[in-house]
């Protein structure tokens, strides 16, 4: 069980987080209830994200297909939805199709294909984001900008799938200016997609931000901001 300390330091970090998240919201003529507060739960322990959901914290973020199904199976979430946020191999699409509420990592026609084929197969429709490499990095997964139109097509065309919108990381190594430029950059790619107007689409999901620059990206335009570090501390990868 989780000593009362750490309980009231991750209650406290929450608390602040939110304080931020408004007004960051309120300088950008935003309402602040349009933004969720995704933990991005990475090597945290059940306990740690069962006792973390009683806190305001709208949903769960997973980058490992291990974690996600246990702590879907351990109820750890209480009820708050678990979106899968890492990269994705089509082997193990299986086992995140109907589990998380929305894939946000889709990067290519391959894995989404992958992905209409298991919820077909499950009798339902999965909700996807489409990661972006906004910063062009060869070493980070997503697609280029100008490669979002094709894949957006593809998840139009594919009936067991929605499109709820984009989702990026900015290179960790940008100056704030240039990750605010990538934060707008999504904004206006997000806001092309929606003036496309697709008949299943629904495009209202912008998915940016972490633990050192959330409050810039809620300035351009961020719905879901997903945060770790800030919420639960450092990451012990050794003990994981």
């Amino acid at each position: 069980m989780l000593n009362q300390e750490t309980l009231a330091r991750m209650a406290e970090n929450v608390a602040a987080i939110r304080r931020t998240m408004a007004e960051a919201a309120r300088k950008a003529g935003r309402d602040a209830a349009e933004i969720r507060l995704c933990a991005a739960c990475k090597t945290r322990t059940v306990e740690e994200v069962r006792a973390s959901a009683d806190l305001a914290i709208d949903l769960f973020g997973e980058n490992h297909v291990q974690e996600l199904v246990e702590k879907t199976d351990a109820g750890a979430y209480a009820g708050k939805p678990g979106h899968f946020i890492g990269h994705l191999q089509t082997n193990k699409v299986n086992k995140v199709v109907g589990r998380a509420a929305v894939i946000e990592s889709v990067d290519s026609e391959r894995l989404l294909q992958k992905i209409e084929a298991a919820a077909a197969r499950a009798g339902l429709v999965q909700d996807i984001l489409i990661e972006v490499n906004i910063g062009a990095e060869a070493s980070k997964s997503g697609i280029a900008p100008e490669s979002l139109w094709p894949l957006a097509e593809a998840a139009e065309a594919a009936t067991h799938l929605r499109l709820r919108g984009l989702m990026a990381i900015p290179p960790a190594d940008a100056t704030p200016e240039m990750t605010r430029r990538f934060f707008a950059a999504m904004r206006e790619l997000l806001a092309a997609l929606q003036a496309r107007q697709y008949a299943r689409a629904v495009p209202d999901t912008l998915s940016m931000g972490m633990s050192g620059d959330y409050a810039a990206a809620i300035e351009e335009g961020a719905t879901i901001v997903r945060i770790g570090t800030a919420i639960y501390g450092a990451r012990d990868y050794a003990k994981h």
